[in-house]
């Protein structure tokens, strides 16, 4: 999955987003999300890179648990047949959740 798709599969929650951060002075009020390409898990063959997967990682920020946002969330990745694992947070300097997706695409 490109970084394009990515941010085009993104678009269809109707929240902001920006790509591992927003600028400074510029993050939107909650709920938004990052998004970052983390690594790879590359698969190998013949000494060489037969095929290439990145990690992605989908950080969804509320001030205020939404299980509702969450399960938009997780049925966009369903609906772009997107294995993913989910954990959460309380980030207390921020005053902010933060669910995280981490899959392999």
């Amino acid at each position: 999955m490109t970084h394009e798709e990515v941010m085009q599969m993104l678009s269809e929650l109707d929240i902001p987003f920006a790509y591992d951060h927003f600028a400074e002075g510029e993050s939107p009020d909650p709920p938004f999300i990052c998004f970052l390409f983390p690594g790879s898990e590359n698969f190998a063959a013949d000494n060489a890179v037969y095929m290439e997967f990145s990690n992605l990682s989908i950080e969804l920020y509320t001030d205020e648990k939404d299980p509702e946002l969450e399960d938009r969330v997780e049925t966009v990745l369903n609906d772009h047949e997107i294995f993913w694992n989910k954990s959460e947070v309380w980030i207390e300097t921020e005053k902010l959740y933060e669910v995280l997706y981490q899959m392999t695409v």
